[in-house]
């Protein structure tokens, strides 16, 4: 979808097309390529124009159920990502957090300090990584969260982590 979408100059097409794949992308091979689309996503979290953002952001939000069902739902096996093992799930759930907060850090501006909550926040590709990371910690739930924000710490001292130590 990618190699598509680049090929794909007008706006407006470019924002049909990123509404079309948002409404038909979850038929793609997740056992395959679980995160196949996230760095096409981020890609979109960038655009200018407010459509495609709010497009990316609802695939995201809807990659994220059930890539953390097995952090919301210990006991079970998650569904759609039946053979993805809960350290390779971990691993992406790492990786999108912090690529979501460098997200952030590169769009960040002074004039955001006084917005309390985030749908007063103007339409921006900040505001649209703050969307998705809020789903991410609604989803995965705080103390998840707080592991992960540890292991960030630890991943910049040592970047070979174990991931398994999440779970536990």
């Amino acid at each position: 979808m990618p190699g598509e979408y680049a090929k794909v100059t007008e706006d407006w097409r470019q924002e049909n097309f990123v509404l079309a794949v948002s409404v038909i992308y979850y038929l793609h091979d997740k056992e395959e390529q679980p995160d196949f689309l996230f760095p096409w996503l981020f890609q979109l979290l960038r655009h200018p124009n407010g459509n495609i953002r709010h497009a990316a952001v609802k695939m995201f939000c809807i990659e994220l159920g059930p890539l953390t069902a097995h952090v919301r739902f210990p006991r079970h096996r998650p569904g759609l990502y039946g053979k993805l093992k809960r350290e390779d799930a971990n691993r992406i759930l790492f990786s999108l957090f912090m690529s979501l907060h460098e997200h952030m850090a590169i769009y960040w501006e002074p004039a955001y300090k006084k917005y309390k909550y985030i749908p007063t926040l103007p339409s921006s590709p900040y505001k649209s990584g703050q969307l998705v990371l809020s789903r991410f910690e609604e989803l995965c739930g705080r103390k998840f969260v707080e592991r992960l924000i540890e292991r960030v710490h630890t991943h910049a001292l040592n970047p070979s982590p174990g991931f398994d130590l999440l779970l536990n």
